[in-house]
């Protein structure tokens, strides 16, 4: 892996934004690879509003824009780039073979080899380091992401407690990249 190979992918979240939440995205869009757009506590009519915003401000700069979990919304919005948390791609993986790219959230080996069986292009798996989203919950740490490399043959994206100081831990590992929430948020 090279440095210019490495994805660095943003996930939202609105509460942490300490400035409009639109005005952080533009910040941020030009600096990262993709913008993952996880705003969990929206209902469909309003995360489409703001899925739409946001695809504009990812276009601008040539950012993707990947939707979290509402198919119906990226659907509307003709927008085929979903991720979802696996329980949801099992459920809903028979519905979602016209999407371009789909990612699922994983937690185990087993869990990235099955939303690789169930047709994922890609998976984040998590939670790495510690961070302040799992206060209780130990983290993983940089053998799971070896593991979880090792046992898929899709691009693996490394999340949790992830900034500059631990990002350098997981490049030996084969991920394809990471994932940040805070640092991205509140930047």
């Amino acid at each position: 892996m090279t440095m210019s190979t490495f994805k660095k992918i943003a996930i939202t979240n609105r509460a942490l934004c300490t400035i409009d939440f639109l005005k952080q995205i533009e910040r941020i869009a030009p600096n990262v690879d993709a913008v993952l757009l996880r705003e969990k506590d929206l209902s469909e009519r309003e995360y489409t509003a703001l899925a739409k915003k946001v695809i504009a401000i990812c276009q601008k700069y040539h950012t993707n824009c990947i939707l979290h979990t509402h198919i119906k919304s990226a659907e509307h919005l003709h927008h085929f780039y979903i991720h979802m948390p696996l329980p949801f791609l099992e459920r809903e993986y028979k519905n979602i073979g016209h999407f371009h790219l789909i990612g699922a959230s994983v937690h185990s080996v087993s869990e990235a080899q099955k939303a690789e069986a169930l047709g994922a292009d890609y998976v984040i798996a998590s939670h790495v380091f510690q961070t302040d989203c799992k206060k209780d919950l130990p983290p993983k740490g940089v053998d799971f992401l070896i593991h979880v490399c090792q046992s898929v043959s899709i691009p693996v994206y490394a999340l949790g407690g992830i900034n500059d100081q631990t990002e350098p831990l997981i490049y030996h590992t084969g991920v394809s990249g990471a994932c940040r929430m805070s640092d991205y948020m509140k930047a």
